[in-house]
C-alpha cells in the first residue's frame, strides 16, 4: 500500500482537522486491507473525505431523529435513531451496524470497546478509521472500486447517490495524489445507456470476440448480454458493468 502522509490528506482535503489527519496517519496500517491497488485506495480515501466532510468530524451533523424506528439499521429500542447517528469516518449509522463494527474490529483489537454499549467511542482513533474498514470489507465494496465504478461504490456507502458530485471532485484528487490522474482520461465505466465512441471500442473488442453485437456506439441490452456472457467466461463478476478488470481482460 502506498504511504499515506500529512500532505497527502491535506492536498485531498485542505480544511481537513488536525486531529483526524493524524489518526488516519499514524493508524493507516488499518487501511491495508481494502487497499488491495491504488485504485482501491482512492476510492476508499475519496469515500471517507466526502463522508467526513473533508476530514473534518467523526460525527455526523444531523441529530440522528430521522433513523428512529428503522428496523433496517437495528433500531427497534426508543431513542436508538440519536445514539446510533452517524459515526466514524465513513459514518456508521444504526445498532445493527455498530455491533458489526464491533465484532470485525475485535478481531483485529481483541480488546476493542464495545460500540452498542458505547456509541461514543466509534468517533475516536482508531474506531473511526476500523469502522470505515469493516464496513468497507463487509459489503465488498473493494470489487467495485477495482472497476473504478464511483456510482457502485458510491451506492454501497451511501445507499444511493447522494453527493455524488463531491465524491467524484474528490476521487479525482486522490488519484492525482496517488499518482492515478491518468485514469480519468481512459477506459470509463460503461453500463446500460451509454453512448459515444468508448462503447464504439467495446463493441469493436466484443464483436472480434465473436459475439454478435452492433457497433453502434449505444450500450443496450445486447451489449450488456454480451458484456455477462464474456465476464462469466473470465470469472469476473458478470454484472454487465464494464470497468477497469473488464477492460483489462478484453486487451489480453
Amino acid at each position: 500500500m502506498r504511504e499515506i502522509t500529512i500532505t497527502n490528506l491535506v492536498s485531498l482535503a485542505p480544511s481537513c482537522a488536525t486531529e483526524i489527519v493524524n489518526g488516519i496517519v499514524k493508524y493507516q496500517h488499518f487501511i491495508e486491507p481494502v487497499a488491495t491497488s491504488d485504485l482501491a485506495l482512492c476510492h476508499f480515501m475519496a469515500q471517507l473525505a466526502h463522508e467526513s466532510a473533508g476530514f473534518q468530524t467523526t460525527r455526523e451533523f444531523a441529530s440522528g431523529k430521522a433513523y428512529e424506528g428503522r428496523k433496517d439499521l437495528g433500531n427497534v429500542q426508543p431513542g436508538d435513531g440519536q445514539r446510533y447517528r452517524g459515526r466514524g469516518l465513513i459514518q456508521t449509522t444504526g445498532r445493527a451496524n455498530y455491533r458489526e463494527a464491533r465484532d470485525d474490529i475485535r478481531k483485529i483489537v481483541p480488546d476493542a470497546p464495545d460500540f452498542e454499549q458505547q456509541p461514543q467511542e466509534l468517533e475516536k482513533f482508531p474506531w473511526a478509521l476500523l469502522s470505515a474498514v469493516s464496513y468497507w470489507t463487509r459489503r465488498k465494496i473493494g470489487e467495485l472500486a477495482e472497476r473504478d465504478d464511483i456510482v457502485g461504490v458510491t451506492a454501497s456507502v451511501n445507499g444511493g447517490t447522494n453527493g455524488l458530485a463531491d465524491r467524484k471532485r474528490y476521487l479525482k484528487r486522490a488519484k492525482g495524489i496517488w499518482a492515478l490522474e491518468r485514469l480519468d482520461k481512459s477506459r470509463p465505466v460503461l453500463r446500460v445507456g451509454d453512448s459515444g465512441d468508448w462503447v464504439s471500442k467495446l463493441q469493436v473488442a466484443l464483436f472480434k470476440l465473436g459475439y454478435r453485437v452492433a457497433v453502434d456506439g449505444v450500450f443496450g441490452e445486447h451489449t450488456k448480454s454480451a458484456v455477462v456472457h464474456f465476464q462469466n467466461g473470465r470469472r469476473l463478476i458478470a454484472d454487465g458493468v464494464v470497468g477497469s478488470l473488464t477492460w483489462d481482460a478484453l486487451r489480453r
